[in-house]
């Protein structure tokens, strides 16, 4: 994978990590680096680019060539690179024009709201008031990767979702699926060549609904942490947890949308060249925590804010900390609530990239933001941890990214 303006070849002997630390004793494959907050490593892949297929399936968006040029009929509209286009009285098409926080996704020539919320409620953020699937534009620029100037790394403009995945909108997928499987190079990043789906991971999916409803039941001692439930219900909008890398890729290609990569999460968490601290953290050094920021470190001592009930009890709505907890550009549980699966394979950083991942199919990938079981450390924008992708934890849920 090379970058479009720097060629780095990550070596991909560099992605395991040394030592395994058990979180709550489930999190088998919680691989935490050495150091407050984690090394601030990455990737061991190629940093790839230019021409990835962004379109995804229901929802996606439909490439015109040549956008705002070329011959077209009056009154004519497609979808450029996620961005409507119409089709003037002079036969020619017009300059896109980006979609909508609301409505961030491009169908058919139009901005239209992401499948995952269609006839969904509005039940995020802190008064439960909020559409679901909003998704916040993020100015690209440059940044030290992990609060690290020994790692910099640049990225262009994206949008990532205000809120984590809900049950509810996960419900869709499910719905819909096995349709919603993606097609071969669903859900890539426009300007990361080979980051899309493989049809070598088909296998990974499970073959049809029931057996994916089985599959998000978490880890088979903890069923009960499961935020999913057969029916709708009370708990339609908490954070979906017990996902697979797969499936959550899966689920954001579908949804018109894609995974991060690890360094857009960490740009977008450390508010770019701010360099928080932690997502909130204002002045950017602040290390100020408390329930009031995030929903963390719900274990075995009684934190502020931890109820300790049965079941899900202590797993908090989407969006409940807003904005008090909300990063720069207003995403909301960047720290705390899920642990949120990145593109990326788990592996080392290389010294500078634009628009990189580590694309590697590594035995572990990365994970951000830390999570309500969770320890305050992993919750600074600096801390990375590396999972199994096949693992259903109950503190690791998703976010999605997509084309501005």
């Amino acid at each position: 994978m090379l970058s479009r303006r720097a060629g780095w070849w990550w070596a991909a002997s560099a992605f395991l990590a040394s030592g395994c630390t058990a979180l709550l004793g489930l999190d088998k494959d919680y691989h935490p680096l050495d150091g407050a907050g984690g090394d601030a490593g990455s990737g061991g892949g190629d940093a790839s680019s230019g021409g990835g297929d962004a379109s995804s399936g229901r929802g996606g968006a439909d490439h015109g060539s040549g956008a705002g040029t070329g011959a077209c009929t009056p009154g004519d509209a497609r979808c450029s690179d996620n961005r409507p286009e119409q089709c003037n009285d002079l036969g020619q098409w017009d300059a896109p024009e980006p979609c909508p926080a609301e409505a961030p996704v491009c169908s058919g020539g139009a901005c239209t709201t992401p499948p995952s919320c269609e006839g969904l409620p509005a039940t995020c953020g802190s008064g439960a008031d909020e559409g679901c699937c909003a998704s916040a534009l993020v100015p690209g620029g440059m940044f030290n990767r992990g609060n690290d100037p020994a790692y910099p790394a640049t990225v262009s403009d994206f949008r990532l979702d205000r809120f984590e995945v809900t049950v509810g909108r996960f419900r869709k997928f499910v719905e819909a699926y096995p349709g919603s499987r993606p097609a071969a190079d669903a859900g890539a990043h426009p300007g990361i060549q080979a980051s899309g789906w493989k049809p070598a991971w088909n296998g990974e999916l499970p073959p049809d609904a029931a057996a994916l409803r089985a599959a998000v039941t978490c880890t088979p001692d903890n069923p009960d942490m499961r935020t999913w439930t057969e029916e709708p219900g009370a708990q339609e909008h908490l954070p979906m947890n017990c996902v697979s890398w797969y499936v959550a890729f899966a689920f954001c290609a579908w949804d018109g949308g894609r995974f991060p990569t690890e360094a857009e999460w960490n740009y977008a968490a450390a508010g770019g060249d701010e360099q928080r601290q932690y997502p909130w953290s204002n002045p950017p050094e602040s290390t100020t925590i408390d329930a009031s920021y995030a929903s963390y470190d719900c274990r075995e001592s009684a934190a502020p804010g931890c109820t300790f009930q049965s079941d899900f009890g202590d797993i908090a709505p989407s969006g409940s900390r807003s904005p008090r907890g909300d990063g720069r550009w207003a995403q909301a549980d960047l720290g705390g609530s899920m642990r949120e699966w990145m593109l990326d394979g788990y592996g080392t950083y290389p010294a500078e990239c634009v628009d990189c991942a580590n694309l590697t199919d590594t035995s572990n990938r990365v994970v951000r933001g830390g999570s309500t079981f969770g320890a305050p450390s992993y919750l600074l924008t600096s801390a990375r941890v590396s999972v199994a992708p096949t693992a259903p934890y109950y503190s690791l849920g998703m976010r999605c990214a997509r084309t501005p």
